[in-house]
């Protein structure tokens, strides 16, 4: 059975810091780059960060670059998205999502916009101001 569980969200003030996690289970991990979005209530999904297998190469939405890391663990099959100086517009339901794309070089394409072929439940994250 083909899982992706993200966790880690919660309410945070604004300024401070949460580590967003995303364990990917029932397919073959090294093949498949992983995004994170997100949707704040009353608009659209958007696209936030990516990470590609391979180089490794990541890619980051204006709104989140120099704030969010994003990192992956081949060996636990694990994404990661390390959200510092969050502010209240950061608050929003996160997805992780994956997409089949091996030889993906994100330095290159400068794009997270792929179809995504597999999708993980979402974790709120919530900043007060």
């Amino acid at each position: 059975e083909v899982q992706l569980q993200a966790s880690g969200g919660g309410l945070v003030q604004a300024g401070g810091s949460l580590r967003l996690s995303c364990a990917a289970s029932g397919f073959d991990f090294d093949g498949y780059a992983i995004g994170w979005f997100r949707q704040a209530p009353g608009k659209e999904r958007e696209s936030i960060s990516c990470i590609s297998t391979g180089d490794g190469s990541t890619y980051y939405a204006a709104s989140v670059k120099g704030r969010f890391t994003i990192s992956r663990d081949s060996v636990k099959n694990m994404v990661y998205l390390q959200m510092n100086g969050l502010k209240p517009e950061d608050t929003a339901v996160y997805y992780c999502a994956a997409t089949f794309y091996p030889l993906l070089i994100l330095s290159l394409t400068r794009t997270c916009e792929y179809d995504y072929k597999y999708w993980g439940q979402g974790t709120q994250v919530t900043v007060s101001s």
